[in-house]
């Protein structure tokens, strides 16, 4: 991870004729990492992250934002805001105006942005959000997960460099959930760092770098996930439950089962610490391929030579844009969330899998790969569609 780009030290809060609500938080956060803050409600999350941006001033301690205190005169504040977006747990509070260009406009021409600049802030917002084409729409008749795009992409057309979500994921279905959650890891993955807060410790687990467990304004626990919510003691005073997965592991463990260090985040893992428990295989045939093609730079032609070439092929898409193609073109989706590690179980399986992509995942995908070849000692193919259709660039991902 990169250099420290925000900072608490020894902050505190109370409202007025009220209990006191940040009781001396200190932390940091590094350019690049994905934060999620976990706790009850009345915990202190939402006052925590609202000092982020300066809309609310500690009582004592200090927030640092590249190494700079905040200061809270109005200049110093919208320089600040520029480089701190952040986006409320309710999208009516945040969207303001008559038509959805306007209110993603909002911020570049408070900032003094040209007519030309500002248009083009505004588009390039839209794409990110997937919500090119809606400029013109009215907010009030947009869904509750299409308003919350709106308010993402307000916050994005000033191209902050620390994204702040105050429970991301309130009133939506669990799709409208994953899209959200892949939208952040998308964003996260073009290099913006991204805070959240979240009563939702299932949502925090597997996304996080590193979780910060808050109760009564106090930090409990800070750490990486499976550390920051390892200890069900501290998860129960927490008034929360223990991922289901990290459950699990550790009664696995209790019953005596020999289990790899690493605990599981993810399905693939779980049923990596169950392969270890059982002395199994990985994989017990030949692998089957992951093929990415990326909507950013391929062509319709190509995804449909890859179809006809291998029909029946399980069909994921990650990123906005990639999903857009897909329900442009009416391509149906065996997934939508997790997908690599889906295609990876399907490789194992021996069965091949496409991956519908944005430039901007890439490198994600082959992470993830290489990951899990080096931890099981097992060899997948990851190669990219070429523009001559069949003709493909391979690129192996092992161990050995």
């Amino acid at each position: 991870m990169g250099r420290i780009i925000l900072e608490a030290r020894d902050i505190r809060y109370r409202y007025p004729r009220g209990m006191e609500a940040v009781r001396g938080i200190s932390f940091h956060v590094r350019k690049g990492e994905k934060i999620a803050l976990v706790g009850p409600n009345g915990a202190g999350k939402s006052t925590l992250l609202l000092m982020f941006n300066g809309m609310i001033r500690p009582d004592s301690g200090a927030i640092l934002v590249d190494n700079d205190p905040i200061r809270y005169d109005r200049s110093s504040l919208r320089s600040l805001r520029k480089r701190v977006g952040f986006v409320m747990q309710n999208p009516d509070r945040q969207i303001i105006s008559p038509t959805v260009f306007q209110d993603v406009a909002f911020g570049p021409t408070n900032l003094g942005y040209s007519e030309k600049k500002v248009k083009a802030a505004v588009e390039k917002a839209l794409r990110q959000v997937g919500l090119v084409g809606f400029d013109r729409r009215p907010p009030h008749n947009l869904s509750g997960g299409e308003k919350k795009r709106v308010a993402i992409a307000g916050v994005l057309a000033m191209d902050p460099d620390i994204l702040v979500f105050d429970e991301p994921t309130s009133g939506l279905d669990p799709t409208g959930s994953e899209d959200i959650m892949e939208l952040l890891e998308e964003l996260n993955q073009q290099g913006k760092t991204v805070i959240i807060s979240t009563h939702d410790i299932e949502l925090a687990y597997p996304w996080a770098d590193r979780a910060i467990l808050l109760l009564n304004g106090k930090i409990l626990q800070e750490d990486v996930p499976d550390v920051a919510f390892g200890s069900q003691e501290l998860v129960r005073k927490a008034q929360l439950s223990m991922p289901t997965l990290l459950e699990l592991y550790l009664e696995l463990e209790r019953r005596g089962f020999r289990l790899p260090e690493r605990r599981p985040r993810t399905v693939l893992d779980m049923l990596n610490v169950i392969d270890r428990a059982f002395r199994n295989k990985p994989c017990y045939t030949e692998p089957g391929r992951i093929t990415l093609l990326n909507v950013d730079t391929s062509w319709d032609a190509e995804h449909h030579a890859l179809q006809t070439a291998r029909p029946g092929i399980s069909i994921g898409a990650m990123g906005t844009r990639a999903k857009q193609y897909a329900a442009e073109r009416k391509i149906p989706l065996d997934f939508t969330y997790g997908v690599i590690d889906k295609c990876i179980l399907k490789a194992l399986l021996g069965e091949d899998s496409l991956i519908l992509i944005t430039g901007s995942m890439v490198r994600r995908v082959h992470e993830r790969v290489e990951e899990f070849c080096r931890e099981n000692k097992v060899h997948l193919m990851v190669s990219a569609v070429s523009s001559d259709q069949e003709k493909e660039e391979t690129e192996p991902t092992s161990s050995k």
